[in-house]
């Protein structure tokens, strides 16, 4: 019966990203607020929701089980979207964004540790980059179809977006509470709160390539998710509105791929060397289509979502190898929590910067800084070849 639990996550994983608003997220936001900077503020109160319960979620996780801990996450998600849908002030929306980092801290490290724990029940431990991938490219899947239908309704009604939005959140909450608690976590953990968190804090002292990989990821998901929810501003000048839609599900079609087919890339050319090569191929295209924008570079920018999807899941796969089986959740929520407080702070002067000096620039700006995130890897790349 254990594996019921990855169908179950394969469409929990659709219907949690079949987020018809994606397209339209940061104007939605603009408009009700008045300004980028606001409308940024909304993803970084989101981040900073979603550090202050990081850690929290991940103990909690690793206590009373994964099931609990999706069910709460999918409520969560459910009551964020509704403050979206009813927002007409940046009061609500900040409701609304707290709920949604809220969401996003129950299922960080919760998922992965839940899929993980599926497989080593199962014995198929060695097949998690496959599975991750897979499951992953569900999300990229429910955010691609959602996308190409919001950008459409988006022509007619920002408002009515959002509305729609909510009743895929709700199928999750109905999905959630038929995951199986896998049998590694049917008994207590018998530490106390603190004891565990410092027993996660000792794991990263004592593994050197675990905190080179947590710096550098925390850099990258901070300045590339910024850049991400920043993108349709800048599509938004060479096409039109209706058509926004059209270039997220790109995104997504592509990233869908990158992440069905992530495990036979890792297989054959190893978590590492798949990750370092997915960051430069990306600043290449990136710096290219943005520093020299056309009527194209929405849909060359949208290739690099297939490098994305393999190097996030040749991410994980890496840190699930360092990553300790008593604290999976907690120490994947402490990566979490610093990559969100980052993203919170760098998304507000993005925003600022953007206000000032247009998208176009703001955008390179954050590629250029992207350089260091490449160089870092370089670095791990270059003292762990065989790996």
């Amino acid at each position: 019966m254990i594996g019921r639990n990855i169908a179950l996550l394969r469409w929990h994983n659709f219907f949690l990203d079949f987020r018809l608003y994606g397209p339209i997220a940061i104007i939605y936001f603009a408009q009700i607020t008045g300004s980028y900077a606001l409308g940024l503020a909304v993803f970084s109160l989101g981040s900073i929701a979603s550090t202050l319960f990081e850690v929290p979620t991940g103990i909690l996780s690793d206590r009373i089980g994964r099931k609990k801990t999706i069910i709460l996450g999918s409520l969560a998600s459910f009551f964020a979207l509704s403050f979206y849908a009813a927002a007409n002030s940046f009061i609500l929306l900040a409701v609304g964004a707290v709920l949604e980092g809220a969401a996003s801290s129950f299922f960080s490290g919760n998922n992965d540790a839940l899929l993980y724990d599926t497989l080593n029940q199962q014995k198929k431990k060695k097949t998690f980059s496959d599975a991750l991938g897979k499951l992953s490219a569900m999300f990229q899947a429910g955010l691609g179809i959602s996308a190409l239908i919001g950008g459409f309704i988006a022509g007619y009604s920002l408002k009515w977006v959002m509305i729609a939005s909510i009743i895929p959140q709700f199928i999750c909450v109905l999905i959630s509470f038929w995951f199986i608690e896998p049998k590694i976590h049917t008994e207590k953990i018998s530490e106390n709160i603190f004891t565990h968190l410092k027993e996660s804090g000792k794991a990263f002292k004592k593994n050197l390539m675990l905190r080179k990989l947590s710096l550098t990821y925390i850099l990258d998901y901070g300045i590339e998710e910024t850049n991400h929810q920043f993108k349709p501003v800048f599509i938004q000048l060479l096409w039109p509105t209706w058509a926004l839609g059209v270039a997220r599900s790109l995104d997504h079609l592509f990233a869908f791929l990158g992440f069905h087919f992530a495990g036979k890339i890792i297989k054959k050319f190893k978590a590492l060397k798949t990750l370092f090569f997915q960051q430069i191929i990306s600043r290449v295209i990136s710096l290219t289509f943005i520093g020299f924008p056309s009527i194209i570079s929405p849909v060359m920018l949208s290739i690099n979502s297939f490098f994305f999807g393999a190097g996030v899941t040749a991410n994980k796969t890496l840190f699930h190898d360092e990553f300790t089986d008593k604290q999976r959740a907690t120490m994947s929520s402490l990566n979490a929590l610093f990559g969100n407080l980052f993203f919170a702070v760098f998304a507000f002067v993005m925003g600022m910067i953007a206000d000032n000096i247009g998208p176009i620039k703001a955008l390179l700006i954050g590629e250029f800084l992207l350089i260091i995130v490449v160089l870092m890897y370089w670095n791990l790349y270059k003292k762990n070849k065989k790996d």
